[in-house]
């Protein structure tokens, strides 16, 4: 009896097959900060516009930064963000 190749094998090795397993990890990334961010102006009771306001940006900006399956922001606006609801960010490398 041939035994199957697959059995045991973790999601990300399909992933990695198929050559989209960064691009997954980026919007996944991506999809828990814009959530988290939406978290804490619901707990600080904060309007988009207002956020935008204390951010120095447009809403448009914030809407992309808002937007999860938007990964294209920039870590300056992130940042900006962070600080408005009074969180830091931090990124980090880790090995592979």
């Amino acid at each position: 009896m041939k035994k199957n190749p697959y059995i045991g094998s973790f999601v990300d090795d399909l992933f990695e097959e198929e050559g989209t397993l960064d691009e997954i990890n980026i919007i996944a990334v991506k999809r828990v900060i814009a959530w988290q961010i939406q978290q804490e102006m619901v707990n600080k009771n904060l309007s988009k516009t207002e956020m935008a306001h204390q951010m120095k940006t447009s809403r448009s900006s914030l809407e992309r930064l808002l937007d999860p399956d938007n990964p294209a922001v920039t870590l300056d606006t992130i940042q900006r963000a962070a600080r408005v609801i009074g969180k830091r960010v931090r990124f980090e490398l880790i090995d592979i």
